[in-house]
């Protein structure tokens, strides 16, 4: 348990696990009075639209990724070496994450959260909409697969200060008692995109015609991307930096946040990279390497896929905020076991109902896998952001977050393609049975942060 920071008194129970409401005090130097305009639902919204935005981005090369495949390699490659190519790509901008981490996680914790938050989400969605314009490989032969890599190290660039810098800035901003619900919304924010580009595809599909589709209207969904952007950017703008923060900032001035955070805090860090193992592959197998392996290795058709995963992706996102919640009330790390321990059983049944080919089998076994997300992945990410000192927060946890989702959640796709062309079908299942495992010893060395308050965090918690 970290002893370094007092308990906060009694703080009231979560009403519901959607909205905030007025509950108790909030922490010291936490958003009470807001400008016209800067109000808490508005400020959660804006939080939440950045990682919608974000994973708008990611999701719509995962889903298109079958036709990328034939698009933008040689008809002369195989299909396995063209999907297996198209997922490297997909695994390449998790190069650019931890640049882009480094660089907009000084910037934040140095000149304020909302400004960069509003650069993030534009190069976000022109990177996303670039793509939607790209020539493919019969037009410009080998530079096309290289435009592509290069628009993938922009998203990765971009999403590397996007996505901890509007949990930094919803943590920070939450009432006590509230943070994992607040965490949690935008959490599920991310898995929203998933759901809503499903019903995207199925419609352009069947309104077009899959002739029509794989000719130029796949290019709609990322053209897209890039007009979500700018509906971000506008629900930012009257946002003010987190009062906590500000008070942060005035009171022990950082000059050097990613050194603080590099230094001072380096058992948070790697904490949170090996937090991220078990997360970034159950959530990446599941949201990003599911639908492909569903089409291109199963043989289920492509409008049966995408509607088992628009469900599971819906009710995925209506899950996640009542489980942040629940962790306000019994802890964080108890409901951490419970998500690793539902992976670590439910992975190998989920993986042999996907191998059935039809729509009840892709559906419940994605499911079973979304469930342990549920449980795991918004609790954890609470606890990520709860591990650091407010002044090199945005910093910290954009390094080590995207580190770990470089080790463990971007490479998953490729490994899982890698796995199934080597092993069959259902091996993917084993690769996310030993990361719940090993998941499972992380939660065992790390410190419960539910209580802690953020307004005494001068220095990071520790075991």
């Amino acid at each position: 348990m970290p002893t370094e920071h007092p308990l906060p008194s009694d703080p009231a129970p979560p009403t519901t696990a959607l909205e905030p409401s007025p509950g108790p005090a909030p922490e010291p130097g936490s958003a009470q009075t807001h400008a016209p305009g800067d109000s808490p639902g508005r400020r959660l919204l804006g939080g939440a639209v950045g990682s919608f935005v974000e994973w708008y981005d990611f999701y719509v090369y995962g889903l298109n990724a079958p036709i990328l495949a034939a698009l933008f390699f040689s008809a002369d490659s195989s299909q396995t070496v063209a999907i297996l190519s198209t997922l490297a790509i997909f695994g390449i901008a998790f190069v650019s994450r931890p640049l882009g981490g480094a660089l907009f996680g000084y910037l934040g914790d140095r000149y304020g959260r909302v400004r960069v938050l509003s650069a993030t989400i534009l190069l976000m969605g022109g990177s996303t909409a670039l793509i939607g314009v790209l020539p493919t490989y019969e037009t410009i032969g080998i530079a096309a697969p290289l435009l592509l890599m290069l628009c993938r190290l922009l998203q990765g660039f971009s999403a590397g200060g996007e996505h901890s810098g509007a949990l930094t800035y919803v943590v920070e901003s939450s009432p006590a008692g509230r943070r994992g619900r607040w965490v949690s919304v935008v959490y599920a924010a991310s898995y929203m995109p998933n759901a809503f580009l499903a019903l995207l595809f199925l419609g352009l599909r069947v309104g077009m015609g899959e002739e029509s589709f794989t000719a130029w209207g796949w290019r709609l969904p990322f053209l897209f991307g890039g007009v979500l952007a700018v509906v971000g950017l506008w629900l930012r703008r009257r946002l003010n930096d987190p009062e906590l923060f500000v008070e942060a900032r005035k009171k022990a001035p950082v000059a050097n946040p990613l050194k603080t955070a590099l230094t001072h805090d380096l058992p948070s860090l790697v904490r949170v990279v090996l937090l991220v193992a078990p997360q970034g592959v159950a959530a990446y197998l599941l949201m990003t390497y599911m639908y492909t392996h569903l089409v291109s290795n199963i043989g289920v058709s492509p409008g049966t896929a995408l509607g088992a995963q628009a469900l599971t992706s819906i009710i995925v996102t209506v899950l996640i905020p009542f489980a942040g919640a629940l962790s306000d009330r019994v802890g964080r790390n108890r409901m951490m076991v419970v998500g690793l321990v539902w992976l670590a059983v439910a992975a190998l049944p989920a993986m042999l109902l996907v191998e059935q080919a039809d729509f009840m089998g892709a559906f419940i076994g994605q499911l079973l896998i979304g469930i342990g997300i549920v449980l795991f992945c918004p609790v954890s990410m609470a606890t990520m952001l709860e591990l650091f000192r407010t002044s090199s927060r945005y910093s910290g946890h954009a390094v080590s977050y995207t580190i770990g989702q470089g080790l463990f959640g971007g490479t998953t796709p490729l490994l899982a393609g890698v796995l199934v062309a080597y092993f069959g079908p259902v091996a993917p299942a084993y690769y996310v049975i030993a990361a719940a495992l090993f998941g499972l010893l992380v939660v065992a060395r790390t410190p419960e942060t539910s209580k802690v308050q953020l307004s005494d965090n001068d220095a990071a918690p520790s075991a």
